[in-house]
């Protein structure tokens, strides 16, 4: 449950968590919209709904951003939505790439937090401002113009999460269809680690290759594979965050899938 740097891990378990809003050790994240918020979260969360963050996710605001939240470069970080973690996974990846190393997912999503009976109330905690460098991380982040170019080279595989039909009908050339819905397990956001690698491994993706993500738009759903595949133990992943919508608004060169079956959906 430590963070990415130290220990490998990217979700932090319930149990855990508890334990370090107890000992006060930790910023907890709330991404869900404000009156979702505002109604119930986990004890001590502050809230940043992910459409506050996207209206301008340039480094300078989000710094800003984090500061305001009382995060600076020590702080211990665990961020959770109610949408299987792919919210989530966008705004983590966003302070990873700021330089904050120490920030992870909460395993399972607020529901399912509920469901099991676990603290919640609707007081917004008081937040002192602190001070966070930044140290921007290039190398997890994919530009349109980086693709282009690495989508060409034998160590790189350009991995698509969206849903099975839209890869079936479009996507980026060279592209292999890995949907955000294969992640999951019943009641976490991610599989185990071992059925991680084993999912990966049957669409190919495993060693020392570089692998690129993207989904539709904005990056949420291969946010949640970026942190998959870093599960898996494969480190070397980069997001294209502003996905297929700007790589179609370039005009860059898309292909159909040839001799489709679009019964298989389920792309197991």
């Amino acid at each position: 449950m430590c963070c990415l740097t130290d220990s490998g891990k990217i979700t932090t378990d319930v149990d855990s968590l508890r334990s370090e809003i107890r000992d006060k050790s930790v910023r907890v994240i709330d991404v869900r919209r404000e009156d979702d918020y505002k109604q119930d979260h986990i004890p001590t969360s502050v809230n940043l709904p992910l459409a506050n963050l996207l209206s301008d996710d340039s480094p300078d605001r989000v710094q800003k951003l984090i500061q305001s939240m009382g995060i600076d470069d020590e702080t211990r970080v665990v961020v959770y939505d109610d949408t299987f973690g792919a919210l989530a996974s966008r705004v983590a990846w966003t302070l990873e790439y700021l330089g904050h190393s120490d920030v992870t997912l909460l395993e399972t999503t607020y529901s399912n937090w509920k469901s099991l009976g676990l603290e919640n109330d609707s007081d917004v905690p008081e937040v002192q401002n602190k001070e966070h460098s930044v140290n921007l991380q290039s190398d997890i982040l994919a530009t349109s113009d980086y693709l282009e170019g690495a989508k060409e080279r034998d160590d790189v595989i350009l991995i698509d999460n969206r849903e099975r039909l839209n890869f079936l009908e479009q996507h980026i050339p060279g592209a292999i269809s890995l949907p955000y819905r294969t992640l999951a397990s019943k009641d976490k956001i991610l599989r185990s680690k071992e059925d991680m690698k084993r999912l990966l491994e049957n669409r190919g993706v495993s060693g020392n290759s570089e692998i690129i993500t993207y989904c539709g738009s904005v990056g949420t759903l291969s946010g949640l594979a970026y942190y998959a595949l870093k599960s898996a133990d494969l480190p070397n992943a980069k997001l294209y965050v502003r996905s297929f919508k700007e790589w179609k608004n370039l005009q860059k060169p898309t292909v159909k899938q040839e001799d489709a079956s679009y019964w298989d959906l389920s792309a197991e």
